[in-house]
This record gives C-alpha cells, sequence and structure tokens, in this order.
C-alpha cells in the first residue's frame, strides 16, 4: 500500500467503479467520477483566478456536496470550512482573520457569510447540485477572472490543505494550518488503527467544518477505497433510518451523539441486528465508561475510544482493535509519537502525570501569525496538547483532564472527569459534566450539571450524598443543577469552559 501525501492522492486507493460518496435518494459518486470532480474543480478554480495557498471559505449545509467540495478545493486551493449557523459578525472575523479570497454556497443561499463577502470584495462561488453524476457531484460558477493564479495545478503535500480555528473558549482562536502531509497522514493513522479496508461503509453523522469530520469521517475511509454515506446531519430520530439505508460497517461520533443513540436504541432493535457493525468510533471528548458499557450491549460490537485535536490533524492515539482495549483510556499512540512532560519540559517516565504531548507527520507546523503562541506550545520539538494525563507500562494513555479545566479549590486540585465519572454511576443520571464556580475565598469551587433518564427522579441532595460517600468532602459540588438539556458546542460536546456563564452561576 502506497501512503499518499495529498488528498488527490488518496482517492487512488478506490477502484473506478467503487461507490466513494452516498446518500439518500441518490446513486453513488464512483472513486471515477470523483477524481474526475476533483481534475474539473481544479481547473475551475484557476479559470476563478484561485490558486494553491489562495483561501476559500466553504459554507455547506452537512451532507455529500460538502465533503467532495472539502476535498476539491483542497485538491486546489486552501480550504476553509465555516460553521453554517455562524452570525454576520462571526464570519466577518473568521474570513477576515484567514485573508479569504473566495467563499463557496449554495446557489441561492441565504447565509449572511454571502453578505460579509460582497462587503470586503471577496469573490461569491456559487454551486449547483449535478445527482445525475452521482451524490455529492457539482458545478461551480463565479464572474470569471481575468487573473491568473500565482499557483495553479494540483496542490503539493507541503501546500496548506486545510485551515481551522482553534476553539478560542478562553481566548482569541488561534489560525491552524494543516498541510497536504499533515491531513493525508492523520486519515492513515486512523484507516491503519481501524484496519479499514475497500469493503468498509462509513456512516458519517460527524459535522464536516469539524476536524473529526473531515478526517475521520471522510478522508481516512477514502485513503482505503471505502465508502461514507453522508447524512445531512446528526438527528437522533433520524439515525436508524440512516443506518438502515446505508448498512454501514461503521460509524464516528462524539460522546453526546453516542448517548442520544443508545436512548433510542431500544425501538430500533431490528434495523441493529440486520447492519452488524464493526465496531463503533467515539472521540473529541471522553466517553463516559458507563455509555461505551451500553453501547456495546446495544450494538455487540467493540466501541473504540480515540484521541484527537485540532494541531494534530485530529487523531493522536486509539484503543486498538482486535487486541487489549482498556475503557477510560484514549488507548496507545495512533500514529504520533506521544510523551509526558513536566513544567521545565523534561519527559517522564510512565506511570508519572504531567502534560501530554506530540510530534509526527500529522502535527502542524505551528500556528498562523503567533509567535507567542508558537513559543507556549512547542517545546524541543514536541507540541504541547493542553491535557494533562498518563501513560501506563503498557503505553495506553489516559487523560486526567483539561489543564485550563483542572478546578482549582483553594489550592486542592479536582480533575471534573472524576466526579463526572461518580455521578455517572448514579442509576438515575443519563449525562453529568463537572465545571469550576468562582468563589470569593477559594477562587474557585465545584458544580455539575445533570441531566436525568427518562422517567427517573433524583434530588440534588440526594445527588449530592451519593458523591460524598465516593469522593473527599472538598470535590463533592457545591451546586449541582438538574437541567433538561446541557448547553454545547457546534459539534455537540460538552463544554466545560464557560459553562459557569452560561449559567448564570458566574
Amino acid at each position: 500500500m502506497v501512503t499518499s501525501t495529498t488528498l488527490h492522492d488518496l482517492l487512488k486507493a478506490g477502484d473506478d467503479q467503487a461507490p466513494a460518496i452516498r446518500t439518500s435518494g441518490i446513486e453513488p459518486l464512483t472513486y471515477a467520477g470523483f477524481r474526475t470532480l476533483v481534475i474539473r474543480t481544479i481547473a475551475r478554480l484557476n479559470e476563478f483566478g484561485i490558486g494553491r495557498g489562495d483561501r476559500v471559505a466553504i459554507v455547506l449545509p452537512n451532507g455529500p456536496e460538502m465533503a467532495t467540495v472539502f476535498v476539491a478545493v483542497a485538491s486546489a486551493a486552501t480550504a476553509a470550512p465555516l460553521n453554517p449557523a455562524y452570525r454576520h459578525d462571526e464570519f466577518d472575523f473568521y474570513m477576515s482573520d484567514i485573508n479569504t479570497k473566495a467563499l463557496i454556497v449554495e446557489d441561492g443561499s441565504t447565509s449572511p457569510a454571502v453578505g460579509v463577502a460582497e462587503e470586503r470584495g471577496i469573490m461569491v462561488i456559487t454551486l449547483e447540485r449535478d445527482p445525475a453524476h452521482g451524490a455529492g457531484a457539482f458545478e461551480l460558477s463565479a464572474e470569471v477572472s481575468r487573473e491568473q493564479p500565482a499557483q495553479p495545478g494540483p496542490a503539493e503535500s507541503d501546500d496548506i490543505a486545510l485551515i481551522l480555528h482553534t476553539s478560542g473558549t478562553t481566548s482569541r482562536p488561534k489560525i491552524v494550518p494543516l498541510s497536504h502531509k499533515n491531513v493525508a497522514a492523520s486519515a492513515n493513522n486512523i484507516a491503519t488503527a481501524l484496519h479499514l479496508t475497500n469493503a468498509d461503509r462509513a456512516l458519517n453523522i460527524m459535522p464536516l467544518f469539524h476536524i473529526h469530520g473531515l478526517i475521520a469521517g471522510v478522508l481516512a475511509p477514502l485513503s482505503r477505497g471505502g465508502s461514507i454515506f453522508c447524512t445531512p446531519g446528526f438527528n437522533a430520530l433520524r439515525f436508524f433510518h440512516a443506518m438502515d439505508e446505508a448498512a454501514p460497517t461503521w460509524y464516528p461520533g462524539v460522546p453526546t451523539m453516542h448517548q442520544a443513540i443508545v436512548g433510542r436504541s431500544h425501538h430500533n432493535r431490528e434495523i441493529i441486528a440486520r447492519h452488524k457493525l464493526r465496531f463503533i468510533r467515539s472521540s473529541s471528548s471522553s466517553l463516559p465508561p458507563q455509555v461505551l458499557g451500553e453501547l456495546e450491549r446495544v450494538f455487540d460490537a467493540p466501541v473504540l475510544e480515540a484521541y484527537g485535536m485540532t494541531e494534530a490533524a485530529h487523531q493522536m492515539a486509539s484503543n486498538p482493535i482486535g487486541s487489549v482495549r482498556k475503557p477510560g483510556t484514549v488507548g496507545l499512540a495512533a500514529g504520533p509519537e506521544i510523551a509526558i512532560m513536566d513544567h521545565d519540559g523534561d519527559l517522564l517516565a510512565h506511570g508519572e502525570t504531567g502534560e501530554i504531548v506530540i510530534r509526527g507527520d500529522n502535527v502542524t507546523a505551528g500556528y498562523e501569525n503567533n509567535p507567542k503562541a508558537n513559543g507556549e506550545a512547542f517545546t524541543n520539538g514536541w507540541f504541547r496538547t493542553g491535557d494533562q494525563g498518563i501513560i501506563d507500562a503498557d503505553g495506553y494513555v489516559t487523560i486526567t483532564g483539561r489543564l485550563k479545566e483542572i478546578i482549582n479549590r483553594g489550592g486542592e486540585k479536582i480533575s471534573p472527569r472524576e466526579i463526572d465519572e461518580v455521578l455517572m454511576d448514579h442509576p438515575a443520571v443519563l449525562q453529568a459534566v463537572t465545571f469550576a464556580v468562582p468563589h470569593d475565598k477559594l477562587g474557585e469551587d465545584v458544580a455539575a450539571a445533570v441531566v436525568l433518564r427518562e422517567g427517573q427522579q433524583a434530588t440534588e441532595r440526594e445527588l449530592r450524598h451519593f458523591v460524598i460517600a465516593r469522593v473527599a468532602t472538598f470535590k463533592v459540588p457545591r451546586k449541582i443543577l438538574l437541567l433538561p438539556e446541557i448547553p454545547k458546542g457546534a459539534t455537540g460536546k460538552l463544554q466545560r469552559i464557560g459553562l459557569a456563564q452560561k449559567l448564570g452561576l458566574a
């Protein structure tokens, strides 16, 4: 197997007539059709004056076109997928921050991104679906530029394929450029860890403006000649209908998605029995052990928890398939090297707690135009992830907390994940998120937000007593909020940072 170093080379893995992209009600796009679409898009963008290194914002709904446009645009220029739910000011910030040269939207789009592009003199390229040529096929239109692109033709391995921003929950979002070599390496790492083949069929429910969906949901299956069934996004009510149509061998998701799927599984046992999954992949945040166990019982398939972040083009570690999995860990290094570092930059031995650091072909060369952030993020060639963790004697990585999320209660350090897992052991608790709240004397104190299972009851007092019996007193949440739903980020992740403000506790 030849490892690709660009996205367009990665498509060579598929046989000409094999399905690459599938969706509901449309004939699949074959690998031959996808390769032709990419070549045509490179030429089309070059006609518009767009070439390698030029930033093209993509604002499209989830679905097959979002997957194909991403691969095709990144093969000609630099793709910048943006959340379609952003408002005017958010589009204005992100599009100006990366010096956007063009914007791709659906024909007839009413997105505020179009208004921002017009205000800033950014070229608007419209996409028209072309279902006659297969799922995800499209045509692009724009007023043709007379300007020739500085760098025409297909992208090379060191060109920037993808540009994303960090979440920016505690500071201004940082720009993360990822080269073709970075993203192709990560796709290969994921495919290797999951033993993907051309017989695998992925059901993609992840948003495709996010690194997890783009690399694990799209590029990893393509790198082995497999197929992807693209949905309009995650909808718990529609998941099993999509599963019945897609007949997948696996699906990737985040913990909140898995929880919602398990919650509806008892109504859909026949579909589950009809379509035996080879495995389920979970990433982007910690999967409570209780949910992992429930998923495995429902689907009779292994759940592989993986560890990823934008700066690593997604995957860093993964529980292996077909050998020892350790629930509660994020598995073994699966691509880059992983080590544990102390505050001074010295590497620690197995069994010692410190900051998780990585290095490898999938890791970004550095944030754009941000020497201060790069100085803080890189030490002796290692990238500091900002996660606290430990590596055991077998090489399995456990994340003990996000360094910025560790609660400092008057000098006592508390890992919110530990309290989450205690609360999740209560039979009435469906979801739990522990977070810091301001305290006038201690600096920070502990709080938690909880969603109860349907038909179950529990009081704040009862839950506090449940926790008191299991952890030291200083770790017990001072306040437990019982909520119908916990606020989530754009990708479905539960976010601790800023939760106190969102819930009126700060």
